[in-house]
């Protein structure tokens, strides 16, 4: 991985995290934060989305949407586990 494909990923990371921040509200953990929950929600939902048959696409926007969507599916886990 070059150093250019680690900043894209971070920076999608970031984006993704933050989006499901707002979406899922009152869960902001800050720039670092967003970045953790961005990038396991993109490896979260390129887990599931191939087991229901689902494709978002390649490119950026691609990666942002799925990352969202998983970073979303995460943090309603992440408040499931809380509760109980």
């Amino acid at each position: 991985m070059g150093i250019e494909a680690l900043i894209v990923t971070l920076i999608i990371g970031a984006v993704a995290g933050w989006l499901a921040g707002l979406i899922v509200k009152g869960y902001g953990y800050g720039l670092l934060g967003n970045i953790v929950v961005g990038i396991v929600g993109a490896f979260v939902a390129s887990l599931l989305f191939p087991m229901v048959g689902l494709s978002l696409g390649g490119g950026i926007l691609g990666a942002i949407i799925s990352g969202t969507i998983g970073a979303v599916i995460l943090l309603f886990l992440i408040r499931l586990i809380k509760r109980a």
